[in-house]
């Protein structure tokens, strides 16, 4: 254990969390501007959280759970075979992965210096950011287990189109010579040899493998926590402040312009998938259409930061370009399917 008595001391701007920070701000201003909603504000976040428990008790545990075994290494054999499959494979593997975008720069940096397919590559950058066990199970707990199922299978098929996408237009100027000069490799989760053993799904027989499970367990919980806390607060400003028909008017009905108006929305004003959910199952009650939901989170998902920090880090700007372009095309049609089947 390091000797936190020779330790420089952290200012403390540095150690407030900004999600913490934001929510303790909105909670002041309504204390400040209107007092009698502080009360309220806090009672409907706090039920609201209370509600979505066994949802984030699930996430935790099944996130610790997998990083805990090394299931991460099964993402490998994503790159293998054939290139189709591999495409094929990498969608599959990064809409369902529980690991953030930065935790597989080093292995995708690895895969590209060493010729892997773009197409693949690009199929798993696209699927990754979208959907995850914890996902699901927010998801579930503020939409819906359809839209939950829905999201995993538009994260899957924006993977393939893609991917499939990249493997055409690979003899194009826009794909030549992919990779920067000298891509980054470091991540915020400080992965500096993944992939690189075999799965142990008894993982309570090693020490340091129980030590994994808890400690992932605890940062899943925080940051699940403080996310959607934020997200409650908004959400109960959103039910008290905004007019549910300036929501059905921008972004309800049926026609194609909601679908895409979701999408350009999604892209620049997205969080993160934990804290669209329950904001996009507030806005689902106030009037915004079916399509324009699926079409803001799959927009958003891909292009929030860091999603696209992953992807920016590793290309050239023409690859950047297509990857929010392959995203943006792909969550409107996602959208438009959506609001079909709803």
């Amino acid at each position: 254990m390091a000797d936190t008595a020779t330790q420089t001391p952290t200012p403390w701007r540095k150690r407030i969390d900004g999600a913490w920070a934001f929510s303790a701000a909105l909670l002041a201003l309504v204390a400040l501007l209107d007092p009698p909603q502080f009360v309220p504000t806090v009672t409907f976040a706090a039920r609201a959280i209370a509600g979505t428990a066994p949802f984030i008790l699930f996430a935790v545990c099944a996130v610790a759970y997998l990083k805990a075994t090394g299931a991460e290494n099964l993402l490998a054999r994503a790159f293998e075979g054939n290139p189709a499959r591999m495409i094929v494979m990498a969608a599959l593997l990064g809409g369902l992965s529980p690991f953030c975008s930065c935790e597989v720069i080093p292995f995708i940096a690895a895969l590209l210096a060493v010729g892997a397919p773009l197409g693949a590559v690009m199929a798993f950058w696209l699927a990754s950011p979208l959907m995850d066990p914890a996902m699901f199970a927010i998801t579930t707990g503020a939409i819906g287990t359809e839209f939950a199922i829905a999201k995993t299978l538009a994260a899957v098929g924006l993977g393939i189109f893609g991917g499939f996408g990249t493997q055409l237009l690979s003899g194009t100027p826009i794909f030549a010579n992919p990779l920067r000069e000298k891509p980054a490799v470091g991540g915020c989760c400080g992965v500096s040899q993944p992939f690189s053993a075999k799965p142990v799904w008894r993982f309570w027989t090693e020490r340091a493998r129980v030590t994994t499970f808890r400690d992932t367990g605890l940062e899943n919980a925080a940051f699940l926590l403080k996310w959607l806390t934020l997200a409650y607060i908004v959400e109960a400003l959103m039910v008290h402040y905004m007019p549910a028909d300036l929501i059905a008017n921008v972004l309800g009905g049926s026609g194609l312009g909601t679908v895409i108006l979701g999408a350009l929305v999604g892209m620049p004003a997205y969080l993160n998938g934990y804290a669209a959910a329950p904001l996009v199952a507030e806005l689902l009650e106030q009037g915004m259409s079916n399509g324009a939901a699926m079409s803001f989170m799959i927009a958003g998902g891909v292009s929030c930061i860091p999603a696209a920090i992953a992807v920016w880090a590793l290309v050239k700007p023409r690859v950047f370009a297509a990857y929010l372009t392959f995203a943006l095309t792909g969550s409107i049609l996602a959208g438009v399917v959506w609001q079909v089947v709803a």
